[in-house]
C-alpha cells in the first residue's frame, strides 16, 4: 500500500489489523488520535472481538475513541461475549456522540444493556439535544430507560414545560412523595380572568363556577387552589392552557380568602360561604352549616378580612 502524508489508502480496507492473542490494531498519540479513520460510505473505525472488547481508546486529555460520519455510524462496536465500545475518563467524558439528524450515540443489545455509563461523581449518561430527546431509550420486552442510585436519585427529569411525560400506566412500589399542598381539580370558571387564587367558588346554573356571594351556600364546591405559599400537589383533569378553567382544591390545604367581620375566626372554627363575594366566615348556625362547610381553619383571623390557612374538608 502506498503511504501519503502519514495515510495509508486502498480500494477496501485501508488497514487491516488481526491478532490472535493482543491488539489488530494499536496507536499511540500524545496530541491527537491514538487511532483515526474516516469512510465516506461505511464504518470510521470498526472493531470485532469475540471475548474482548471491539473498540478500546485511551487519551490523557482528548477522546479516548473518536468517530466521525456523515451519513452511517461514527464509531461501531460489535462484540458476542464483552462490550461493543467502552469509554473510560478520568477528568472528562467516557463516550461522546454529536449528530445533527440522528442519535449522538446509540446503543442496542439481546440481553443486556442498550447503552451504560458508569461514573464515580459525574452523570452516567448525558444527552443533549436542540429539539429532540437529549437520551431515548428503546425496549421490546424490558426497560426502555433504566436509572440505579445507591445513596442518589435513579432519574431526574426537569423541564420547562413538563418534567416527565408518561404515555401508559405508571406503577410505582415505593412512596410518592408531594413537596406542594393540595390536591386540585380545574373547572370552568366564569370569567375565570378575573377570579383570584383563594377565592371561594360555588356551582352556578350554567355548570361553571364562579365566586360565592351568600351566606351558608349548599353549592360551595372549594377553594381556587395556589394562593400564598400553598400550591397544588396534584391537579385533576388538566385539560392544557385553557384560561377559563382554575384548579380548585378539594383535598389538603390550601390559603382561602376569609372574613372575621362578623365573628372571629379562631384555630379550628369550621368554616362556610360568607356574604362577602369569594370569602369565607366561621358558621355559627349548625343547621345552616350542614353541607356549606368548607373546611377547618389552620390559622386565626380575629377582624377584618385576609388571606388564611384552611383544611379543605368538604361537608
Amino acid at each position: 500500500m502506498p503511504t501519503l502524508n502519514n495515510k495509508v489508502t486502498g480500494r477496501d480496507n485501508a488497514i487491516v489489523g488481526i491478532g490472535t492473542d493482543g491488539r489488530g490494531v494499536e496507536g499511540w498519540s500524545e496530541t491527537q488520535y491514538g487511532v483515526a479513520g474516516e469512510s465516506k460510505t461505511s464504518a470510521g473505525v470498526r472493531g470485532t472481538s469475540s471475548q474482548g472488547r471491539g473498540v478500546e481508546g485511551w487519551s490523557n486529555d482528548n477522546f479516548g475513541v473518536a468517530g466521525i460520519s456523515k451519513a452511517s455510524v461514527g464509531v461501531h462496536g460489535e462484540s458476542t461475549g464483552g462490550v461493543g465500545v467502552i469509554g473510560k475518563s478520568s477528568e472528562g467524558r467516557g463516550i461522546e456522540g454529536w449528530s445533527k439528524t440522528q442519535y449522538g450515540v446509540a446503543g442496542e443489545s439481546q440481553a443486556s444493556a442498550g447503552v451504560r455509563g458508569t461514573s464515580a461523581q459525574g452523570r452516567g449518561v448525558e444527552g443533549w439535544s436542540n429539539d429532540n430527546w437529549g437520551v431515548a431509550g428503546f425496549s421490546k420486552s424490558s426497560i426502555g430507560l433504566h436509572g440505579e442510585s445507591e445513596t442518589g436519585i435513579g432519574i431526574v427529569g426537569k423541564g420547562g414545560r413538563l418534567a416527565g411525560l408518561f404515555e401508559g400506566d405508571i406503577e410505582v412500589t415505593g412512596d410518592i412523595r408531594l413537596t406542594n399542598a393540595d390536591c386540585a381539580e380545574d373547572f370552568d370558571v366564569m370569567e375565570a380572568s378575573g377570579v383570584e387564587a383563594g377565592t371561594v367558588m360555588v356551582l352556578s346554573d350554567q355548570g361553571a363556577l364562579q365566586p360565592s356571594h351568600q351566606a351558608y351556600d349548599k353549592r360551595v364546591a372549594g377553594v381556587i387552589s395556589g394562593a400564598g405559599d400553598y400550591k397544588p400537589g396534584i391537579v385533576l383533569d388538566k385539560q392544557g392552557s385553557q384560561p377559563n378553567r382554575k384548579p380548585i382544591a378539594l383535598l389538603g390545604k390550601v390559603f382561602c380568602k376569609a372574613d372575621a367581620s362578623q365573628a372571629p375566626i379562631e384555630v379550628g372554627d369550621l368554616l362556610t360561604t360568607a356574604t362577602i363575594p369569594g370569602h369565607a366566615m366561621r358558621a355559627d348556625d349548625p343547621l345552616k352549616a350542614f353541607g356549606s362547610v368548607i373546611g377547618k381553619a389552620l390559622r386565626p383571623l380575629r377582624n377584618g378580612q385576609g388571606l388564611i390557612p384552611i383544611l379543605i374538608a368538604l361537608q
